[in-house]
């Protein structure tokens, strides 16, 4: 998983946390069927989880480095390039 997606992940749950919290604490409508602040209840807690759990992957995956060679050689028929992609991982 790439870092973007990750730091996207955190940010999706932190929205999930802000939307729950506001749902519960700062929304007082009455619906018939329909209880807003259970909803925002469980907004918040899945916000929460899926913040925890993007801090784990963050925190636990592994960092990885690339790197991109580009070689250029002038040969009779015209020029030759050639690329290598190097990747690393480390735990």
């Amino acid at each position: 998983m790439k870092t973007n997606s990750r730091i996207g992940l955190m940010t999706f749950g932190i929205v999930l946390v802000v939307v729950g919290a506001i749902m519960k604490f700062a929304i007082t409508v009455h619906a018939h069927g329909f209880n807003i602040h259970v909803a925002g209840v469980i907004l918040l807690w899945v916000g929460i989880g899926i913040v925890v759990l993007s801090l784990l992957i963050l925190a636990l995956g592994g960092r990885s480095r690339s790197t991109m060679r580009t070689d250029v050689r002038e040969t009779p028929s015209g020029q030759q390039r050639t690329e290598q992609q190097d990747d690393w991982r480390t735990p």
